[in-house]
């Protein structure tokens, strides 16, 4: 259920905003995403796993507001994210 090391790397080195970079908003949206992505999977197959969908609500809290700051500090940086990650259709 955790994402791997190769692929938190890869998303890091994606949204990261400069080099040694991993904790900007952009970043945590992104593995927050990649995390939700994969619970919701898990969810889908165990429907009746509600210590796992409490989790997944607190991690879709989480991006929310993240999402929230980015958007109130640099709308720039919110757009591209969300373009990026597909969300906010």
């Amino acid at each position: 259920m955790a994402i791997t090391k190769e692929r938190k790397t890869e998303l890091i080195s994606q949204f990261r905003r400069a080099e040694g970079d991993s904790g900007s908003p952009e970043v945590q949206v992104a593995l927050l995403t990649a995390r939700i992505n994969e619970l919701t999977e898990h969810m889908r197959a165990h429907k009746k796993d509600f210590s796992s969908r409490r989790g997944l609500l607190k991690l879709v809290s989480q991006r929310a507001e993240q999402l929230k700051y980015l958007r109130q500090t640099d709308r720039e940086r919110y757009l591209a994210v969300i373009g990026k990650l597909g969300l906010r259709k």
